[in-house]
């Protein structure tokens, strides 16, 4: 077994480095997270962060790297205050990734994709029309990480939006049916597949 401890981590060549460590904690969601800036430019990006925060209220919270360069996603929320989030499916995966490259603020990524940008109800952020799942978020709150200067962005679900297939009796979201990805590290992605739901657990006695 490969073993590497902090000092051997933190000399290790940057690249390998955050292959390494951003492979290790396991799977991670797969998202586009998409805004508008005040002067109407439209930006989506992906997200590897999203995660669950709590159900009352509905919470949702990702995270953004340092703000010492431009980060046009958290610069429109904070604008605007709404951002929506959709999960990436895998007909969408290279299109998806591709909104990770660094385009200025006035460059649109659903202009250098094939994804489509839509409009649901009074929402002043763009939706990916592509995804079979949809979330309209308002911005809460941050948190500043003093470890590393990373901001933990916390977002309450405004609206959602689900295909009918995909939503059981009980509430659950069965997200293989849409074939809806996983990330890998960085840039591996996979499209998990559901094996069972087990009961609620309660102590034996």
């Amino acid at each position: 077994m490969a073993a590497f401890n902090i000092k051997e981590i933190n000399a290790l060549d940057h690249l390998y480095k955050i292959n390494l460590i951003n492979s290790c904690s396991g799977f991670k969601s797969a998202n586009l997270i998409a805004t508008k800036s005040k002067d109407g430019i439209e930006n989506v990006a992906v997200f590897s962060s999203v995660t669950h925060i709590g159900s009352n209220p509905p919470l949702l919270g990702f995270f953004c790297r340092p703000t010492t360069v431009t980060r046009n996603t958290y610069t429109n929320l904070k604008e605007t205050g709404v951002y929506t989030i959709n999960p990436i499916h895998e007909s969408i995966l290279q299109e998806a990734h591709h909104t990770s490259a660094k385009y200025p603020s006035d460059i649109s990524e659903f202009e250098m994709t094939s994804l489509a940008s839509e409009y649901k109800r009074d929402c002043i952020a763009p939706f990916v029309k592509e995804a079979p799942i949809q979330m309209e978020m308002k911005y809460i709150e941050e948190y500043v990480i003093k470890a590393n200067d990373t901001i933990l962005v916390i977002g309450e679900i405004q609206n959602l939006y689900i295909q009918d297939h995909l939503l059981a009796k009980d509430g659950f979201i069965d997200l293989e049916k849409a074939n809806i990805a996983a990330i890998n590290g960085l840039d591996g992605y996979t499209i998990p597949k559901l094996k069972t739901r087990l009961d609620y657990q309660r102590p034996k006695v």
